[in-house]
């Protein structure tokens, strides 16, 4: 974490660096900042600057090409909905608290780059507690999320305060963890933070794979390591052209995925965040893709497909319900075949 990609000189020794890349780490650095840990800077194709992993974390010149204003810009009103400082109470049960304002990669498509690597979002242990106070004088919250930033980006020490003090609460019956490190710095999952995090039970840890490049040996190390201490794996992807909008790279991350024993949870629709307008693409090309993996990998390997909104998430499913006819039901499978279920009103 201390050796950090942060300078072009650096970024030099891992990758031959385009012009058009240099311009945008020079014209893109005063609204959202750059940096790459040198695990993952070591996974880029150093020769082809349209590598999908390079392109996650690299500026790009393309980023300028977006109308939308990035640093006010926040698609799903977070703010609306914090009572105090980094806590999201949007579902009646649950809240993401924002732990931590930095992450070990600021990636380009980031939902929250009004706030990652901005120090008013980093969290003091009073402001810490505020929030811990608004979770235990509220019973209906069951489900609290720990995010960011990302929390991994903290000691085992201070995380522990934070998973103590929410465990004491009664109503509290469930924690997660969201956190980018198996992709980004698998190192960090020590047997130590794992033993520690198995005495705060039932806890869940979200991660987010992109891509079947970042199912490394050292990921799996990580991620087998997580799931033998207790605590279950899941993974949220994001949708991103030039990344993973097609079926078999994401046929092939899926399948990555279960093999090491993460469960693929969600695909999430990219947000329209400034600067991301070259990763966005069509719903409908997502629902697409999504009926091309029904029936080619196991079901369990395939994740949710959402949009994400001020109102919550909304699945976007295939449309495999055609509809009724006297005491029957119209289906179409993966295949395209019309079936005729009998299924009285």
């Amino acid at each position: 974490m201390r050796n950090r990609i942060r300078s072009v000189d650096q970024l030099r020794r891992w990758i031959h660096i385009t012009d058009d890349e240099l311009e945008a780490i020079e014209r893109t650095n005063a609204y959202f900042r750059w940096q790459i840990t040198p695990y993952y800077a070591s996974l880029m194709d150093p020769n082809d600057p349209d590598c999908p992993l390079r392109r996650q974390v690299v500026p790009k010149m393309q980023e300028l090409e977006d109308d939308f204003d990035i640093l006010s810009l926040d698609p799903l009103e977070e703010l609306a909905h914090s009572p105090v400082k980094n806590l999201v109470h949007n579902y009646k049960d649950r809240v993401a608290f924002c732990v931590a304002a930095e992450c070990a990669v600021y990636c380009r498509y980031c939902l929250r780059k009004r706030m990652v690597g901005d120090g008013e979002y980093a969290m003091n242990k009073a402001e810490l507690q505020e929030g811990i106070d608004y979770i235990a004088a509220h019973p209906e919250i069951r489900d609290v999320l720990l995010t960011g930033g990302d929390p991994m980006i903290l000691s085992d020490s201070n995380l522990e305060w934070i998973l103590s003090r929410l465990r004491a609460i009664p109503h509290v019956e469930l924690i997660r963890i969201g956190t980018r490190f198996p992709v980004l710095n698998p190192f960090r999952f020590t047997q130590e933070f794992c033993d520690m995090v198995s005495k705060y039970h039932p806890v869940w840890i979200n991660t987010h794979y992109n891509h079947p490049k970042e199912l490394t040996e050292d990921a799996r190390v990580a991620c087998d390591r997580i799931t033998r201490t207790g605590a279950p794996l899941g993974n949220q992807t994001v949708l991103l052209k030039g990344v993973n909008n097609n079926t078999e790279t994401l046929k092939d991350l899926f399948k990555g995925l279960v093999k090491m024993r993460v469960r693929p949870y969600y695909l999430y629709q990219a947000q329209l965040i400034g600067g991301t307008k070259h990763f966005r693409t069509t719903i409908e090309e997502g629902m697409h893709i999504m009926e091309e993996l029904r029936g080619r990998i196991s079901g369990f390997a395939i994740p949710t497909y959402v949009l994400d909104t001020p109102h919550g998430k909304v699945p976007l499913t295939p449309n495999g319900f055609l509809g009724r006819s006297g005491d029957y039901v119209e289906v179409r499978a993966y295949g395209g075949e019309l079936w005729r279920e009998f299924n009285p009103d």
